[in-house]
């Protein structure tokens, strides 16, 4: 009886042992995960407010007042363009790993990007392993422009793997870029490493293609243009009209027959006395207007692409050097984008020295390349009162290329 007595009462008291371990199960979990994710990041809302910009170069135009003569005394009216006050204003969270030689650059994150620039979001080894982020948006107004700007990085590193996602949108460049890597890592030694992996990038411009030069010199069988220069000023509602008149030559005496085109834009203004004038003024917009249009319809490019990279860092408190790079190797295929009767992407940048006048030809295989990143900081304390540095970063995606360099010495009074 007393044996059945504890297995019942055993029994009875297992759901709330197994409650219990689930519990602090739970609780682990949780603090686990704040510990990996939570633990030493900031929640940040700042923004900055500026005296606008304001141009030493003042522009002024003279009016005819109404019912004057065009020599009457004129009225003058100040032109000069003025600016509104320039601000940004962002928020966000971020968890990035500082690397020795990095300092906070102030006392609270206000967002700033050009300020808080960290090589955790380049180099492609941490500072430490376990989670990196950072989320941040914020609005910007200068010189009366507005446009909106998005970082969204997210890393996790560990002795033998990095693996990263990347978003990225820069409104005064129009600059979107979207980036996922996946690598393995090999350690050599305590101060190297190598990797090794794919990545999956996306952008947005067109290289290599000018549809308005396609168009325009485009030709037919027999040789002749299909399409005139001038058609495309009609196309967008501009009109012109020949004129001729005799002149009298100031210089020499004599009267000379001169003849041209007048050009009206679609509200109805004269906005060039000449072809040569029209084409060096308005047509060149209509030229730009015309590729925004055509290459604005194209669909987002993707390609996944093989890539290695390696790290160097040493550091002692009188002498750093951080040593980095990333090379995207000439494989890339491109899975994202419109695509021909070929199944090619032919706006893609593999294909951006194939185009001609009549368009890109059926054998065009298209052209692989190199894409790196690259960056370096060194420094060096010579003396208790003397230092040198010099840091670096240099990107080449694609035809952009994106760089910046500093370097220095100080030298502090004791």
């Amino acid at each position: 009886m007393k044996n059945l007595l504890s297995i019942i009462m055993i029994l009875m008291m297992m759901p709330t042992i197994a409650f219990s371990q689930e519990v602090k199960e739970k609780k682990n979990f949780f603090k686990e995960f704040y510990n990996d994710f939570f633990k030493y990041a900031t929640i940040y809302g700042a923004g900055d407010y500026r005296a606008p910009y304001e141009s030493s170069d003042k522009k002024y135009l003279i009016r005819q007042p109404e019912g004057a003569g065009l020599y009457d005394v004129p009225i003058v009216e100040d032109v000069t363009e003025y600016f509104p006050s320039d601000y940004r204003i962002g928020f966000g969270i971020r968890k990035l790993g500082r690397f020795g030689y990095e300092r906070k650059p102030g006392n609270f994150w206000t967002g700033d990007q050009n300020v808080e620039r960290q090589n955790a979001l380049i180099a492609p080894t941490s500072a430490v392993q376990g989670w990196e982020y950072l989320f941040h948006f914020e609005k910007e107004r200068r010189r009366g422009e507005e446009w909106e700007n998005q970082r969204y990085f997210l890393r996790h590193t560990g002795k033998y793997h990095i693996v990263k996602l990347e978003s990225r949108y820069q409104g005064a460049f129009d600059f979107n870029y979207n980036a996922a890597d996946v690598r393995a890592r090999l350690p050599i030694g305590k101060k190297f490493s190598i990797s090794a992996g794919a990545a999956f990038r996306t952008h947005e411009r067109v290289y290599g293609v000018n549809p308005y030069e396609i168009w325009v010199s485009a030709l037919n069988p027999d040789g002749s243009q299909v399409n005139y220069w001038y058609e495309l000023a009609y196309e967008y509602g501009y009109q012109d009209a020949y004129y001729t008149t005799t002149i009298f030559n100031p210089i020499t005496g004599e009267e000379q027959n001169v003849g041209g085109y007048f050009w009206w834009n679609p509200e109805g203004q004269i906005v060039a006395s000449s072809d040569p004038q029209f084409r060096d003024g308005p047509y060149k917009r209509l030229i730009s207007r015309y590729n925004e249009e055509v290459l604005g319809e194209t669909s987002m490019f993707g390609l996944v692409s093989p890539v290695v990279g390696f790290d160097f860092y040493h550091y002692k408190s009188n002498f750093w050097m951080h040593l980095y790079g990333s090379a995207f190797l000439p494989y890339h295929k491109y899975v994202m984008g419109d695509k021909d009767d070929f199944d090619r992407v032919p706006l893609s940048y593999l294909y951006r020295n194939d185009w001609d006048q009549y368009g890109l030809a059926d054998a065009a295989e298209g052209e692989q390349w190199w894409d790196y990143q690259a960056g370096a900081n060194i420094g060096w304390k010579l003396s208790k009162s003397i230092g040198v540095f010099a840091e670096g970063e240099y990107t080449k995606m694609w035809d952009s290329e994106f760089f910046i360099t500093t370097f220095g010495i100080n030298y502090t009074f004791r």
